[in-house]
Formats: C-alpha cells, sequence, structure tokens
C-alpha cells in the first residue's frame, strides 16, 4: 500500500474520531506529495517507497527544527503543536535505532570502511546515511562518528 493510500484511510479515520492534530498532519503529508507528484520533470506521476521514504524524513525533521526553535524562543503552544505533529509523521517511518544501537552499528560501519581519523568521516557519513535512511537521524549519526573517529 503506497503511503498516500495509508494516508487517505488514516484521514477517514482521524475524521472520525475527530483528531484534529492527526488531521492536520496528515493533510500536510498528502499535500506534500502532490506538490512533489506534480512538480516538473517527474517521469512517474507516483512516488518510489525511497522518494516516500525521504518525503517523510524531511517533514519530521522540518517538525523537529521548528520544535527545536519554538522551544528556545519559549513560544510552548507552537512547541506543542509540533511535537503532536511529529509523533504523527514518526508512526509512518521505521522503526528508529536506539542509541546504543546506533553506537553499535556505527562502529561497525568504521570497522568496515578501515576509517581511523576525521578525513574519514565523509566516507563514513555517506554510508551510515544510506543504511540508516529513516532509522536515525543525520545528526545523531555524525555525532556518534565524530566521537568514534576523534580518538
Amino acid at each position: 500500500m503506497s503511503l498516500k493510500d495509508q494516508l487517505n484511510q488514516e484521514i477517514k479515520a482521524a475524521m472520525k474520531a475527530k483528531d484534529q492534530a492527526g488531521l492536520r498532519t496528515m493533510r500536510a503529508l498528502k499535500s506534500a506529495i502532490m506538490i512533489v507528484e506534480t512538480s516538473e520533470g517527474r517521469k512517474s506521476p507516483d512516488l518510489s517507497a525511497d522518494e516516500e521514504l525521504k518525503l517523510l524524513i524531511s517533514q519530521a525533521k522540518q517538525r523537529r527544527d521548528s520544535l527545536d526553535q519554538f522551544q528556545k524562543s519559549g513560544r510552548d503552544d507552537l512547541a506543542k503543536i509540533e511535537a503532536e505533529e511529529l509523533e504523527i509523521i514518526e508512526r509512518f517511518l521505521p522503526k528508529q535505532l536506539s542509541p546504543e544501537e546506533l553506537r553499535t552499528e556505527v562502529e561497525k560501519i568504521v570497522a568496515e570502511t578501515g576509517a581511523s581519523s576525521m578525513r574519514d568521516m565523509g566516507k563514513v557519513m555517506g554510508l551510515a546515511s544510506k543504511r540508516f535512511a529513516g532509522k536515525a537521524d543525520g545528526k545523531a549519526i555524525s555525532v556518534i562518528v565524530k566521537e568514534l573517529l576523534a580518538q
């Protein structure tokens, strides 16, 4: 089932349950999908599974960034909305790796690539970003890679 079909079902369920946060978030996701699908230069009108994942990651990142900004500026009312939306978007993403699991996996990549210094960070980050797409935040990956290569 495509993300778009899944969102349509979820929108109906949110309407019945009068879930305003869910409805708002899923409509925003559906709108983002439509924008990508109707953009110029697309060969296929439907999104691939990779494109769906990238879109979800992008939407989650936007919410995280906004949440961070609202918290820093003391706008708890807006931060609450962003947190609700982020929680809903994360339901559509693959299960996130715990910090311990992520560290273990990044250590394996460092060993695999033979990385030994900060000069090898790009090589490790490239592989880690592909391997953990949707399963871990890029910032979290970067922090662990820096820690491991700085030793």
